[in-house]
């Protein structure tokens, strides 16, 4: 249904997770946002948690996943670990440990045993100062820069420490994301790719996304636009209106939302499946709208008024999700 109904175009994947190939895939080494391991990383390995709990998956373990699997693109490891804050003897290893895992994981890419030569590489920026991490940044610069796709990010600030030659390489953000101000205020501060985790979450809530880019203007009105609206509320239970009038989407042209509230209530999976396709379809209309207002030249100016006009958080939920 997302398939046919949305203009999904790339899936993020975690190694942790199973796959699935029907779309450009990013594969990465822990779900985003990540479960906080409860094992430091060592040498050779990362922690990470699986569908049988916490392991540990080995650097050449993951590049062997790689060469198998293909992706399209692949975040390479990093000595990071989310929701930690490192210790002053933990910064001066954190630098050489990417880098050797770096190292691993291009050599394993350029062995085209498997077909994976196309894979597209994108390096670690740790979210550390600039000098804790400069051998590290220095080798990438002199000697792999030919084999560096892009880069991925924890920390936006961290841009700051990209080397100049480099700059011009797309930004993927493996960053908390929690509604649409964060996406508008990560790609002003020069960040290509966003994983907008939040969808799936509004959609397990029982939400339906309302927002748009640009936002519309109503200067006689003085109270914030919401960002979605709460779909468990009793209003709708014989409300047999669309979700969001005017909207394309499959389930806006289909279902009314007496139903949805109806399906929610009946905890059957068709609503969160239905709301799933219409949160989709606001991302793509969402995205759109930034891709043509930075080629009108207008994306700051109406990066301000959206966060002008619109509630800074989502409504909370008034229900249950599916699980």
């Amino acid at each position: 249904m997302a398939r046919s109904n949305t203009g999904i175009k790339g899936i993020y994947v975690a190694l942790e997770d199973s796959l699935q190939r029907d779309a450009l895939l990013v594969l990465g080494p822990r779900r985003q946002p990540p479960v906080p391991a409860r094992t430091a990383n060592s040498h050779t390995s990362i922690s990470i948690q699986t569908a049988l709990g916490f392991t540990i998956l080995e650097s050449n373990d993951y590049v062997e996943a790689v060469q198998k699997l293909g992706p399209d693109i692949v975040i390479g490891l990093a000595d990071y670990e989310y929701n930690k804050r490192p210790g002053v003897k933990r910064l001066d290893s954190m630098g050489d440990r990417t880098l050797t895992w770096t190292q691993d994981m291009l050599a394993g890419i350029k062995d085209d045993k498997y077909g994976s030569s196309d894979t597209a590489f994108f390096a670690p920026l740790l979210p550390i100062e600039a000098g804790q991490q400069s051998y590290y940044l220095g080798i990438l610069k002199r000697e792999l820069s030919d084999r560096v796709s892009g880069w991925t990010i924890f920390d936006p600030a961290s841009l700051d420490v990209l080397p100049e030659d480099m700059r011009h390489l797309p930004r993927l953000a493996l960053t908390e994301i929690r509604g649409p101000h964060d996406i508008l205020d990560h790609i002003a501060l020069g960040v290509d790719i966003v994983i907008p985790s939040f969808i799936g979450d509004a959609t397990d809530a029982g939400l339906a996304l309302t927002f748009i880019f640009p936002s519309p203007q109503n200067p006689q009105d003085r109270n914030r636009l919401p960002l979605g609206v709460d779909m468990w509320s009793e209003k709708y239970v014989a409300d047999r209106g669309p979700i969001v009038e005017a909207c394309e989407c499959y389930t806006c042209n289909n279902h009314h939302r007496a139903f949805i509230r109806h399906l929610l209530d009946a905890k059957e999976m068709l609503a969160w499946a239905l709301l799933q396709v219409h949160n989709h379809h606001v991302m793509d209309v969402f995205f759109a709208g930034i891709r043509q207002r930075m080629s009108d030249g207008r994306f700051e100016i109406d990066r301000d008024m959206f966060h002008q006009n619109y509630e800074s958080e989502l409504p909370a939920s008034t229900g249950q999700g599916p699980r």
